[in-house]
């Protein structure tokens, strides 16, 4: 047993034994449009039941230890998880907890521990009058796609691909425009001390990708048939803006460290536009608010920020590439290729390595941010779709279409 297990199975009791736990996630999607992520994806059969218990967040959990930056390390496989799961994405917090979104065939968002184990199960049925949107005083379900972390660990927030139940007689699609007709859906705030949702906003149509801004302030959703990016006050729980992006099927959101600023793909195209959210904040709208950085290439999905905030990293799923863009100028400054439709993607924490999943190649890439250099390429189950690096152990969590995740640890190679 290497140092770096050693110190994971001791974390992982510790952790156990304090009731520590923390959460991180994964997010993923299918092609140049939704349907082939939908058309492939099956429901497994339920898995054996599992106790649940409360997860009670505690403060940010510290690395399982220096060593190598992640450039200089490889993925080892640990686990693989199966069950009731049909993810869509998965997402991890500071403090060591992973949530995968389970979409419209399970309707639920499952939470584990550190130590892969299942800790609850969260079901996306709400009466969204009890949460003050008095027209819809009905029972409805939603379909968790893609989920965030408050920066304080205490809330998640949820995105719903659409909602089903009276008052909702459009759902959404994969293929759609703001003259479709479909109805707008609900983002959910879960208190993570309880795992319940105790808040409902509605937003725009088909809302995928959600990221909270640094300061804790702002939750901004992209909105896939609405073509807008929601904006969202977390003190009010209110969408305070709706930015219209010019663009169809927008995705991926990276936000810089001062909350200023936020980077958005837009899938249906080519470009990664820029918004101005200070400038949203103060009142402004239209162009006064977006510019287009880059057009790095065909249907930019998942964006990262380097820590630095100098570089996007951006997954183009028509391409079959990754682009390593100056977050500045919008220049393309290289590009790697890491396998057909790389769909979501994460770095590490170091900024030294960026994990891709490769939707049709059925792998999970490292890539060496520094030059772009692929330096290895990891076997996964079909369709990988969702990917994120729980900093608490030092691993990678690939979820797959097909109903499992697959966990990987980040360590020093033995070579």
């Amino acid at each position: 047993m290497s140092v770096r297990h050693r110190t994971r199975a001791a974390g992982g009791a510790v952790a156990l034994a304090m009731s520590v736990m923390a959460l991180a996630g994964c997010s993923g999607d299918s092609g140049g449009t939704e349907t082939a992520g939908l058309a492939g994806a099956t429901t497994p059969p339920p898995a054996s039941p599992v106790a649940s218990v409360p997860a009670t967040p505690s403060a940010a959990a510290t690395p399982v230890d220096d060593g190598p930056p992640s450039a200089e390390r490889e993925l080892k496989r640990v686990t693989r998880i199966t069950g009731a799961l049909t993810p869509k994405s998965v997402v991890a917090s500071s403090t060591g907890h992973v949530v995968a979104q389970n979409m419209i065939y399970t309707h639920t968002v499952s939470v584990y521990d550190r130590d892969h184990e299942l800790v609850k199960t969260i079901k996306d049925r709400i009466t969204p009058a009890d949460f003050g949107h008095d027209r819809f005083t009905e029972p409805v379900q939603g379909g968790p796609v893609e989920a965030a972390f408050s920066p304080d660990g205490k809330h998640l927030w949820v995105s719903n691909y659409s909602m089903y139940g009276p008052g909702f007689a459009h759902p959404g699609d994969d293929v759609c425009s703001p003259s479709s007709g479909v109805d707008r859906s609900f983002l959910y705030r879960v208190d993570t001390s309880s795992w319940k949702v105790d808040g409902v906003v509605r937003v725009g149509a088909v809302p995928k990708f959600v990221e909270a801004t640094p300061d804790g302030r702002t939750v901004l959703v992209t909105n896939w048939c609405t073509w807008d990016l929601s904006v969202v006050d977390t003190a009010t729980l209110k969408e305070t803006a709706r930015v219209k992006l010019g663009g169809r099927y927008p995705r991926g959101i990276a936000i810089s460290a001062d909350s200023r600023t936020a980077y958005v793909a837009i899938m249906g195209g080519t470009s990664i536009l820029r918004v101005d959210l200070a400038g949203i904040l103060a009142g402004k709208d239209g162009d006064e608010v977006l510019e287009k950085l880059s057009t790095p290439g065909g249907g930019p999905r998942h964006l990262n920020l380097s820590p630095d905030g100098k570089y996007l990293y951006v997954t183009l799923n028509d391409d079959g590439r990754v682009a390593k863009v100056d977050a500045r100028t919008g220049k393309v400054l290289r590009k790697a290729t890491t396998g057909q439709a790389p769909r979501s993607s994460v770095l590490s924490p170091d900024g030294t390595a960026l994990f891709v999943v490769n939707y049709e190649s059925d792998t999970v890439s490292q890539v060496r941010t520094r030059d772009m250099k692929v330096l290895d390429s990891k076997n996964v189950d079909h369709h990988p779709i969702g990917i994120t690096y729980n900093p608490a152990t030092d691993e990678v969590w690939v979820c797959s279409y097909v109903g499992s995740i697959t966990v990987f640890a980040d360590e020093p190679s033995e070579a």
